[in-house]
C-alpha cells in the first residue's frame, strides 16, 4: 500500500512542478499571440486529450516532464498546418520571446515561495542561523574544541550565513583532509579549528561525520514567515549555484546527482515525516527545476534566452533552422544524461 501511495505522491509532486513550469510558458505565449499546438503533462503516448479552440491539452503515459509546443519550434509542422508567420514564436520581439522563456522558471520560483510561506505560516519556519546546538561525544568537533552556542562563520574560507551553507560546504569538503572551520564564540572571540571528519557506517553505506548538531528553533507569525520564506529561498538558490559550480569544476561528480528514481526515494522518505516535509520537498524541487532551466545550455530555457541575447548583440536573429537543430542536439544529450543518472540511481538501490 505504501508503494502505491509513494508512486502517487511522486506523480503528483513532479506533475505539479511541471504543470506550473509549462503554464508559465503557455500563458505568456498566449498573451503574446503565439500559436500553441499542445500543452502536455508527461511524455510518451497520449492517455487523455482535449482539443480547445487552438490548443490540444493532453496527459501522456510517462509521468515525467511535459511540454508546451509552440509554432516556430517545428518548422515542418508550421508549414503543414499553415500557421501564419505572425503567430510563430520567432516572429515575436526579443522581449516577448524572453518573457515566454523566462516565465517557465519564474513560475517555479513563485510556486516555491508561496509553498515556503504557507509552511512557515501554518507549521512555523525554522531559524537559519548556523549556530551549534550540540556536539556529539566521540566525534572530531568536540575533540577540537567546538562548543554548544558557537556560531559557524567560515568553512575553508567560504562565508557561512545560514545552516544550509554549513551543510553544503561540509558536504563538498574533502573528507580525507582537515576542514578549516571558523567559529564565533558567545563572547565574540573568533577561533579557527582544523577538523577531519570521522568515517562511520550507516546502514550499508559509509559516511563522514563531524559530530555537530545545528540549532533549528521554530519561528511563528506573519512577519517571521515572510523573513523565513525569502531567506530560505535565497539559501536554496545559493545551494544550487554552488552545486552547479562544483559540477563544472569537478568538485561534485555526475554520479552524485539524482534523477527520477532518486527523487522517488526522497519522496518515499519525506512521506513518512509529515505534510510539511512533503511540501518543502515540492518547493525545493521547484526551485531546482527553475534554476537548472535558466542555465544557458541548449534545450534549456536559458539556452533559448542565450540565443535572444546573441540576437541583440549581433543585430540579427540566428536562423530558426540552426537554433532548432542546436536545441534538438542539446535535448538528445540531455536525455542521454538522464538515462545515465537514472542507471546510477538504480545501482544505488542494490
Amino acid at each position: 500500500m505504501s508503494i502505491i501511495i509513494n508512486i502517487l505522491l511522486f506523480i503528483i509532486i513532479l506533475g505539479s512542478i511541471v504543470l506550473v513550469h509549462e503554464f508559465g510558458h503557455f500563458i505568456f505565449a498566449k498573451f503574446c499571440g503565439v500559436y500553441v499546438y499542445e500543452f502536455a503533462l508527461g511524455m510518451g503516448p497520449k492517455l487523455f486529450s482535449k482539443k480547445g479552440k487552438e490548443t490540444e491539452y493532453t496527459i501522456r503515459a510517462i509521468p515525467i516532464g511535459g511540454f508546451c509546443q509552440m509554432a516556430g519550434e517545428d518548422l515542418d509542422s508550421d508549414k503543414e498546418k499553415k500557421i501564419p508567420k505572425e503567430r510563430q514564436l520567432q516572429s515575436k520581439s526579443a522581449f516577448q520571446r524572453f518573457l515566454i522563456m523566462f516565465f517557465g522558471p519564474a513560475n517555479n520560483f513563485i510556486f516555491a515561495i508561496l509553498i515556503l510561506f504557507f509552511i512557515a505560516l501554518i507549521w512555523g519556519g525554522t531559524s537559519m542561523d548556523p549556530k551549534v546546538a550540540g556536539v556529539d561525544k566521540g566525534y572530531p568537533a568536540i575533540e577540537a574544541g567546538i562548543e554548544k552556542g558557537d556560531t559557524i562563520v567560515k568553512i575553508d574560507n567560504h562565508k557561512i550565513s545560514t545552516n544550509d551553507d554549513l551543510t553544503l560546504y561540509l558536504a563538498v569538503a574533502n573528507p580525507n583532509t582537515k576542514t578549516k572551520i571558523q567559529v564565533k564564540k558567545d563572547n565574540g572571540d573568533i577561533k579557527t579549528y582544523k577538523i577531519k571528519p570521522k568515517k562511520v557506517k550507516v546502514s550499508k553505506d559509509y559516511t563522514y561525520k563531524y559530530g555537530l548538531t545545528i540549532e533549528q528553533k521554530r519561528t511563528h507569525g506573519f512577519i517571521n514567515s515572510i523573513k523565513y520564506t525569502f531567506r530560505k529561498t535565497g539559501s536554496i538558490f545559493k545551494q544550487m549555484a554552488v552545486t552547479v559550480g562544483y559540477l563544472f569544476t569537478g568538485g561534485i561528480k555526475i554520479t552524485q546527482l539524482s534523477g527520477p528514481v532518486g527523487i522517488y526515494n526522497v519522496v518515499g522518505a519525506s512521506s513518512k515525516t509529515g505534510i510539511a516535509n512533503i511540501l518543502y520537498l515540492v518547493a525545493f524541487l521547484s526551485i531546482n527545476v527553475g534554476f537548472i532551466n535558466l542555465i544557458p545550455l541548449p534545450a534549456f530555457d536559458g539556452g533559448h534566452i542565450l540565443f535572444i541575447i546573441i540576437e541583440k548583440i549581433k543585430g540579427s536573429p540566428v536562423k530558426p533552422e540552426t537554433e532548432n537543430m542546436i536545441h534538438t542536439i542539446g535535448l538528445f544529450l540531455l536525455m542521454l544524461l538522464m538515462v545515465y543518472i537514472t542507471f546510477n540511481d538504480i545501482l544505488k538501490l542494490f
